[in-house]
């Protein structure tokens, strides 16, 4: 028997099957799917010997997510040089014990971070296509939007007071440096600029002449952030915040980014064009979601292990 109006009932049942399927897949394989990308990036100078940064990103942990704090630990088997946390690491108030039991085996090696919106606001539950109208309207995160109100705060003290207590240094609209077998390298760090924390103007002027690197670090790779670490010559940004897209168009990739930047970058290696000079931007696809969305498609959750090398002669 058919419907009187619109598609044969057959079909309605089959692109029904068909979405539960990729939404069990979605949620119950691919969210849970680790991976572990490695790259190389030459930016060194020449003479230095390869450094191994191990970047971790977009974490939010919820309590009970044992398979991802599992995989977490287990990064500490790559022995990088240093680690680097580009923020949300939280989506569950509760879940800063677990958190830190995960990254725990990765505190005991030299590392920095600086945090995203959600290591200070709990998510909140959000129309997933309310994004594809955001992005249409030019509007993202708390650029042009109202303030955020009557959110949840995340107790994100806890975990600065942990990742301090360790070694790791802040990068809140500050710089810091770490020493490396005798090297020094020298970071300059933004906060959120997704929710407007980020303070370039606290932190400008480039990078320190005197250490023997240079790197950025920023949670959301907005567009502002990028133009101002490249006009002042950084040779590589970390960021992390755009999951990648999240849910991508297989063969066609991610639909949004959550910030301004273009979807062509929303994940991996690429470059970045400002002021007349040529940055290395990395953005994680990081290796969570929110609580409300716990899936993923097309695009697996990851860290990244950045190989850095001298520069080609």
């Amino acid at each position: 028997m058919r419907a009187r109006y619109g598609l044969p009932l057959k079909i309605t049942a089959g692109i029904t099957a068909v979405g539960a399927a990729g939404l069990a897949y979605a949620a119950g394989f691919e969210a849970r799917s680790f991976r572990l990308r490695r790259l190389t990036v030459p930016i060194l100078p020449r003479g230095m010997r390869p450094l191994r940064v191990l970047q971790v990103s977009d974490i939010h942990m919820v309590s009970g997510q044992n398979k991802k704090r599992a995989w977490l630990q287990s990064l500490a088997g790559l022995r990088p040089d240093f680690v680097v946390n580009t923020g949300d690491n939280l989506s569950d108030p509760e879940g800063v014990p677990e958190v830190l039991d995960a990254l725990g085996p990765l505190l005991e090696f030299p590392g920095v971070y600086v945090f995203g919106s959600n290591d200070y606001y709990g998510p909140t539950l959000r129309n997933p296509g309310r994004y594809l109208l955001e992005k249409a309207q030019g509007r993202h995160g708390l650029n042009g939007n109202a303030p955020a109100v009557g959110v949840v705060h995340n107790p994100w003290e806890e975990i600065r007071d942990a990742f301090d207590a360790s070694g790791w240094t802040n990068l809140t609209n500050t710089r810091g440096r770490l020493k490396l077998d005798g090297y020094e390298i020298a970071f300059t760090g933004l906060d959120d600029p997704h929710i407007k924390r980020d303070r370039y103007e606290e932190v400008s002027g480039g990078p320190e002449r005197d250490a023997d690197l240079s790197l950025a670090v920023v949670h959301a790779p907005y567009l502002r952030a990028l133009d101002a670490f490249t006009a002042d010559d950084y040779p590589l940004i970390l960021a992390g915040h755009t999951h990648g897209g999240q849910l991508c168009i297989p063969f066609y990739g991610a639909l949004v980014t959550n910030c301004d930047l273009d979807t062509a970058r929303v994940k991996g290696l690429s470059t970045h064009r400002a002021n007349g000079n040529v940055s290395y931007l990395h953005v994680s696809a990081g290796c969570g979601t929110s609580r409300y969305t716990p899936v993923r498609f097309a695009c697996p959750p990851e860290a990244t292990l950045l190989t850095l090398v001298p520069k080609a002669d």
